[in-house]
C-alpha cells in the first residue's frame, strides 16, 4: 500500500510540475512583446552582477557590427540548440576553439539562450587576451531585434530554441522549440 501511494504522489508531482510548465509557456505566450523583453532584461540582471567585467553588444549594435564583417561571432549553445537555427555567421565553441590560431585578434561576441553561459565564456576568453564582447540578451533580445536567422542547412528560419518553457521570450513572429 505504501509503494503504491508513493508512487500515486510521484505521478502527481510530475503531472503538477508539467501543468505549471505548460501554463508559463501559455504565459509567456500571451505577453506583449515589451513584456517579453523587459522579462528578458529582468531575468539578465540576475546574473549579470556575476560578470560585471565582460562588455556587452547590444543586438542592434550587433547587428551593424556583422554587416561591416570583421566580427567573429561564437554561439555557445548545444548542438541540439543550434540545430533549430543561429545567427547567420555563427560558429560554435568548439569551431572557435580549433580555429583560435587564425582567429587571433579578430574581436569576438558570444552568445547563448540569454546571456548566462556566453557571459561565463566570454569572461574565460575575456581572460585569456581575446577581444570580446556578449551579447545582452543573446538570441532572445536577437529576436526582438529582427535578427536574422539560419537552420543547420543553412536556409533562413523563425523557430528558436528557447532551452526550456521558462525562456520562451521570443518576439513576436518567431517560433519557440525546446
Amino acid at each position: 500500500m505504501t509503494r503504491l501511494l508513493n508512487c500515486t504522489a510521484k505521478i502527481l508531482s510530475i503531472v503538477g510540475a508539467l501543468a505549471l510548465i505548460n501554463c508559463h509557456s501559455e504565459a509567456t505566450a500571451q505577453m506583449s512583446n515589451e513584456d517579453r523583453l523587459a522579462k528578458i532584461d529582468e531575468m539578465v540582471a540576475g546574473f549579470k552582477p556575476k560578470f560585471r567585467d565582460v562588455p556587452v553588444v547590444q543586438a542592434a549594435d550587433l547587428k551593424a557590427d556583422l554587416a561591416r564583417g570583421s566580427t567573429v561571432l561564437v554561439d555557445v549553445r548545444t548542438d541540439d540548440e543550434r540545430a533549430t537555427s543561429m545567427i547567420p555567421g555563427a560558429i560554435s565553441s568548439a569551431e572557435f576553439e580549433r580555429r583560435a590560431a587564425e582567429l587571433e585578434g579578430s574581436p569576438v561576441v558570444t552568445y547563448c539562450t540569454i546571456g548566462y553561459r556566453s557571459s561565463a565564456y566570454a569572461q574565460r576568453l575575456l581572460q585569456a587576451g581575446w577581444d570580446v564582447r556578449n551579447l545582452e540578451g543573446s538570441i532572445l533580445a536577437w529576436t526582438h531585434a529582427g535578427g536574422e536567422l539560419v537552420d543547420a542547412t543553412g536556409q533562413p528560419t523563425r523557430r528558436v530554441n528557447v532551452y526550456s518553457p521558462r525562456w520562451n521570450l521570443v518576439a513576436d513572429g518567431y517560433e519557440p522549440v525546446w
